[in-house]
């Protein structure tokens, strides 16, 4: 009846076991087909763990005394290349089991003794069989509501992108520059030896440090003339009104600190938190160099860019007051020692300089 009811099903998963007995894999062969079962029997355990590695197999039928290695060896060669395999252990004795920390450590998942009847060591493979399909269906929906987030993720980056270049299209200024701070940034963080997150973290918080421009009324924005002290101040909200803009997506959660706080100054006379020092979270003090330095560096409608002699002795000068001087010190040594990278930015982004 059980082979009626469950074969079609069964048969799609595969079953290994290792015994140095053949006889008893002949035996399993018999059994475990006539239940619908892929069945393999392997005799050799070192082959055994060969086959294991280039070859699916969804459950391992396991004899613990068998040379040249035991069953715990076997399952502890296993775990080191496949965490997933579901094993039970056979034991010809109870009392020749692993100990049950053993069983613990190396993550076995049931051990039967041998007999002539396989009826209970069946009901374990019927039990197991259902553990793993559960498994199976719990990998397929996380992987589908990954693939799900990561969608909605991608959806909400592109929008984000769509309002980037918006804020690019108002202003001639802003055209590349967010590219150009997010490199120089990367610069910077490589030169400091930053790990890859942090690394990303500068190259995406660069990117969209302006987006809160997008709040700022174009009157204000494209105004060729001086700025009066409430329009300064309008202004001054860009980072928080970016910060806020990106806060409902999971992806831009280690940028927020960046695109709020890229015009804090060392000294404590920034915006718009008025952070001081150390205050400051690390990657905004470097993006606050990359921008200062874009800034100087490109054309305004009131003034020509600046040379680089001068850019350079006014980051000298600001160190310890407008930027942290680690920061300053790094993106000062790839000015005058790697400059090339700065004019492949540029000529990359073709800034109107």
């Amino acid at each position: 009846m059980r082979k009626n009811i469950y074969s079609n099903e069964n048969s799609q998963y595969k079953i290994i076991a290792v015994d140095d007995e053949s006889g008893i894999l002949d035996s399993l062969k018999v059994f475990l087909n006539k239940a619908g079962y892929n069945f393999v029997g392997i005799t050799d355990p070192m082959e055994a763990i060969e086959r294991v590695k280039q070859e699916h197999f969804d459950l391992m039928l396991l004899d613990f005394i068998m040379t040249p290695i035991h069953g715990d060896q076997v399952v502890e060669e296993i775990r080191k290349f496949n965490k997933d395999l579901y094993i039970l252990l056979l034991t010809g004795h109870k009392d020749l089991a692993p100990p049950l920390e053993t069983i613990r450590r190396l993550d076995i998942q049931g051990y039967c003794e041998k007999s002539d009847k396989f009826d209970q060591l069946l009901l374990l493979v019927e039990s197991g069989i259902k553990a793993i399909s559960q498994m199976n269906l719990i990998r397929k929906i996380n992987n589908e509501l990954k693939d799900t987030y990561e969608k909605l993720e991608k959806a909400y980056l592109e929008s984000i992108e769509t309002l980037r270049f918006t804020v690019e299209a108002k202003d001639t200024y802003t055209r590349g520059h967010s590219d150009r701070v997010s490199e120089y940034s990367v610069l910077i963080g490589q030169k400091l030896n930053l790990p890859s997150e942090d690394i990303n973290t500068l190259k995406i918080g660069g990117l969209f440090h302006d987006i809160g421009k997008i709040g700022v009324p174009d009157s204000i924005l494209l105004k060729n003339a001086k700025l009066t002290d409430d329009e300064y101040s309008e202004i001054k909200n860009h980072p928080t009104i970016g910060a806020h803009i990106l806060s409902n997506a999971t992806i831009f959660q280690n940028v927020l600190p960046v695109v709020k706080h890229h015009h804090e100054r060392f000294d404590g006379n920034g915006y718009p938190g008025k952070l001081k020092g150390l205050e400051i979270p690390f990657l905004a003090r470097i993006a606050a160099v990359a921008d200062a330095f874009d800034a100087m560096t490109s054309r305004r409608t009131y003034r020509d860019s600046l040379s680089l002699d001068i850019v350079k002795a006014e980051i000298e000068k600001c160190k310890g007051s407008q930027f942290d001087p680690n920061c300053a010190d790094a993106f000062l040594d790839i000015l005058n020692n790697d400059y090339e990278k700065i004019e492949e930015i540029r000529k990359k982004y073709n800034p109107e300089s």
